[in-house]
């Protein structure tokens, strides 16, 4: 039976740490050419334009010994030109992996439950598990270690937290939030989320005060007040998010040794100033560079 990877709340804490593994041992090999997936192509289906996801993809494919096809937003237009089921059902016949990066949760979905291939979150308005297991990775290899550490995310309740807070509990990590009022998190992921990080002994908090999220944290991380798609409310999160600015004066009250975390692109001067994501306790390259080998971790499991 056909496995996807559409939100990590199907993996286990044990297939997370599996996936992460295997990453780190992709990372040890990283550039050499293997045939694992000799013969296999994976199709990219995506409704809007990106760097690190398509770059990391590609090249992970290739370095497999896969083939890639890049679908961009001109050339399926996703069920608008033509049916998610049709699309699905068509590539099925074609392909042996498809990789989605979409606009809305219920496409994903739909690519899913049509394609009689494994399908690949690759990000849509509810989720983005290919960052979270590239950022468990990335703090990994900063720390050693999963116990006792505490994440401090400040911003928007957005995709990219979802996946990371379900990540976090999985593995045991507490996890606190600080965003403005109307820019929480969805509150069935949370409370799967908490239902979980109470099984593994660590905890998710919520709250509107950064400085309380950010106090002895280890582990800062932001992302973009204005995401793709979200332009026309640029005037008005600039306003709603004052106060939420990762900046020298926030990190004073973090861990002596904490890292600063973000999923790009970034916006210096917004969500965080340069001095920060520039500093020598940023990791966002590294961060970017376990894009590769966390999804060619998963390509190896649905694949192989």
């Amino acid at each position: 039976m056909k496995r996807d990877l559409i939100r990590l709340l199907d993996y286990s804490g044990a297939e997370i740490l599996e996936l992460m593994d295997s990453a780190l041992q992709c990372k040890k090999q990283k550039g050499k050419l293997r045939s694992d997936l000799k013969g296999q192509t994976v199709a990219l289906v995506f409704q809007k334009p990106s760097n690190r996801t398509r770059v990391s993809f590609e090249v992970g494919v290739y370095e497999l010994g896969g083939n890639c096809l890049y679908l961009g937003p001109d050339e399926i237009n996703l069920g608008k030109r033509e049916s998610t089921q049709d699309v699905a059902k068509t590539l099925s016949r074609y392909v042996d992996c498809i990789v989605a990066r979409v606009f809305n949760h219920q496409d994903i979905e739909e690519l899913a439950l049509q394609a009689d291939v494994p399908v690949i979150n690759a990000l849509c308005d509810l989720y983005h598990p290919c960052q979270a297991l590239a950022d468990i990775q990335t703090i990994y290899e900063q720390f050693g270690s999963f116990k006792n550490l505490t994440l401090a995310y400040v911003g928007d309740g957005n995709n990219v937290f979802h996946s990371l807070m379900v990540a976090c509990a999985k593995v045991g990590i507490n996890v606190r939030f600080a965003g403005p009022k109307g820019y929480d998190p969805h509150k069935g992921i949370v409370r799967a989320a908490q239902a979980i990080a109470k099984k593994n002994k660590c905890s998710v908090e919520l709250g509107g005060d950064p400085k309380k999220a950010v106090k002895g944290a280890h582990i800062i991380y932001s992302d973009v007040w204005v995401s793709m798609g979200q332009e026309q409310e640029t005037a008005k999160r600039v306003r709603e998010f004052k106060g939420y600015q990762v900046n020298e004066d926030l990190m004073k009250l973090a861990d002596k040794n904490y890292i600063f975390m973000h999923c790009l692109p970034a916006h210096r001067g917004l969500e965080v100033t340069a001095d920060i994501i520039d500093g020598k306790h940023s990791v966002i390259f590294d961060q970017a560079e376990n894009r590769l080998h966390a999804q060619k971790a998963v390509l190896l499991k649905l694949l192989s």
